[in-house]
C-alpha cells in the first residue's frame, strides 16, 4: 500500500466534538478502502484566501494515511460527497517524505523536553546562587 497525505477543510461552525465525529467518519472511509490512519494533525480554524461555499473560514485537518492506489479516486468521491468537507486534497507521499512527517512530531516533542530541562537547570542554578548569597550575608 502507498502512503498519502489528505488535507481537509471542514465547515467553520463545527465545535470540537463535531470535528472529532467528522474525523471518525474520515477514518471509516479509510478503513472501507483497506487503508489505515497513521497520523492526524488538527491545524484549527483558519481564514481562507477566498470564499468557499459561502465560507470565509475553515477548520483544517492534515491526515497521513495508507490506502490502496486504486481506491484513491473512490476516497476522493467520499470526501466530495461528505457535507462537512469544504475542500480536500490528497497527495501521494514518497517513503522519505512520510518518515520526515512522522519524525517531525517526535522532534518537536524532544525540543520541548530539551527546553524544559534547560529551564529546570537554569532555575536550579539561580536557586543555588540565591542560597549562597544568603549564607554569605547571614
Amino acid at each position: 500500500m502507498r502512503s498519502y497525505q489528505s488535507i481537509l477543510i471542514l465547515k467553520p461552525d463545527l465545535d470540537e466534538a463535531q470535528v472529532d465525529q467528522a474525523l471518525e467518519k474520515v477514518t471509516e472511509f479509510l478503513t472501507k478502502y483497506k487503508g489505515a490512519c497513521l497520523k492526524v494533525e488538527k491545524w484549527g480554524k483558519k481564514r481562507l484566501a477566498y470564499r468557499v461555499k459561502k465560507s470565509r473560514f475553515g477548520y483544517y485537518l492534515n491526515i497521513y494515511h495508507t490506502c490502496d492506489g486504486s481506491a484513491v479516486s473512490s476516497l476522493e468521491n467520499d470526501y466530495k460527497l461528505y457535507d462537512l468537507v469544504l475542500k480536500y486534497l490528497v497527495i501521494r507521499l514518497e517513503e522519505k517524505e512520510l518518515t520526515r512527517a512522522m519524525g517531525r512530531d517526535f522532534e518537536a516533542e524532544s525540543e520541548d523536553e530539551k527546553s524544559e530541562t534547560k529551564e529546570g537547570n537554569g532555575s536550579a542554578k539561580t536557586a543555588k546562587t540565591a542560597k549562597a548569597k544568603e549564607v554569605v550575608e547571614g
